[in-house]
């Protein structure tokens, strides 16, 4: 398989997922909009990031039941219109509502790592991941400097107005790039969705990686959740722009993807993991010691996210060694739990901001950071796969 598909599957997970984290730097900004309060404004992360979780259980799954260009090109059409009604958004809970609704629908990344990973075969399955990974934690990162950017500029609503174009965009070069996915799962919805809790029942790897995921994910999640508001009580006030600007700076955490998804394919992914969360705690070390300088942030930011791209990429890939049948709703069993916990760490570390600031959202971190060092101590199960060894699993179960 030519592997520019797999760049394009890139671009196209960045610009998508990219919907769920515009809202971060732009925080302050609905608050002046809508005269609510900080924590008040906080439940627009928590609402895209839940909604995000629900439609990588409602949906992902489908991936091994329909087609998956059609699937795709549904949800992001659905996901234009949701973003345009964020940009009209007349007040706080019409714009919550309006950030679940693209959550929710905003799951394509989902369907198209699978499909890479099905494409690329076993021998350069963490390969192509970790491909598909650079650009969906590109997106996560540049949608930060993007939509601070450009809110300071010409408003937030500009923001959501250019991402509703993006998604008419993506789903027309989708459709001509990627070739026809013909289903693996014969059965009915209700047998499909059934087979998740067979899938997460018998295969303690995808409960391991999908806990650890999760509670990484809480960490870089409450992080990010408050630091426009950390920045905007620095003496000078930092608005949205720079709040962004902080997505590039994190760039340079994205490029260890590539590295990750080589040491995965070579035999190494929980050694991987394992240092990656190791890096969650030295970040938030820095974040707690150094968090109220910009130099100190820069260095904690680089630290979080080349913790969150290794360990999500090596676990992800070991994910979906499980069954060669099953690697959507195997995704979306990680995806979803991944997502949970980052909706808890965005709410807690909200919470935690509300009471004690900045050091109280530090503790957060650095307990969910611990917990997921823990977790790595429980062993995976006789029932464990290996990369490159995998199960055939019937296509009606």
């Amino acid at each position: 398989m030519n592997r520019s598909i797999y760049w394009i599957m890139a671009l196209a997970a960045g610009l998508v997922v990219a919907n769920n984290y515009y809202n971060q730097p732009l925080l302050v900004d609905f608050a002046r909009t809508f005269h609510a309060t900080e924590r008040q404004t906080g439940a627009v992360s928590v609402a895209a990031q839940l909604g995000y979780a629900l439609g990588l259980l409602l949906f992902v799954p489908l991936g091994d039941k329909l087609e998956r260009r059609a699937l795709i090109g549904t949800l992001l059409g659905i996901a234009a219109v949701s973003l345009g009604a964020t940009a009209l958004s007349l007040s706080l809970p019409w714009l919550i509502a309006a950030s679940f609704v693209t959550g929710l629908v905003s799951v394509a990344p989902q369907l198209l790592t699978p499909f890479a990973a099905h494409l690329a075969g076993p021998n350069r399955r963490g390969k192509a991941v970790g491909i598909v990974m650079f650009g969906l934690l590109c997106g996560i990162l540049v949608s930060r400097t993007v939509s601070g950017t450009v809110a300071a500029h010409f408003g937030w609503r500009s923001v959501y107005w250019i991402a509703a174009a993006a998604m008419i965009l993506v789903a027309a070069m989708l459709w001509r790039a990627l070739p026809v996915a013909e289903p693996t799962f014969d059965g009915s919805y209700r047998a499909l969705m059934r087979s998740l809790w067979t899938l997460l029942r018998d295969e303690p790897l995808v409960r391991q990686t999908s806990g650890i995921a999760a509670l990484q994910f809480a960490a870089f999640s409450a992080f990010w959740t408050t630091l426009a508001f950390h920045l905007h009580s620095f003496d000078a006030h930092y608005g949205s722009e720079v709040a962004g600007m902080f997505g590039l700076v994190g760039v340079v955490g994205a490029g260890a993807s590539t590295m990750a998804g080589k040491w995965t394919d070579a035999g190494n992914p929980r050694l991987v993991v394992l240092v990656s969360s190791l890096v969650f705690v030295a970040a938030y070390t820095v974040f707690a010691f150094a968090g109220s300088t910009i130099a100190g942030l820069v260095v904690g930011v680089i630290l979080l996210d080349l913790g969150m791209q290794t360990g999500h990429v090596s676990n992800l890939a070991r994910n979906m060694s499980v069954r060669a049948g099953a690697m959507s709703r195997t995704n979306t069993l990680y995806m979803t739990i991944r997502f949970g916990g980052g909706a808890l760490g965005s709410a807690v570390g909200n919470y935690a901001w509300s009471l004690w600031r900045w050091p109280g959202v530090c503790g957060v971190g650095l307990m969910f950071a611990v917990a997921s060092l823990a977790l790595q101590a429980c062993p995976e199960g006789a029932g464990k796969a290996r990369m490159g060894r995998e199960r055939a699993e019937p296509a009606d179960e």
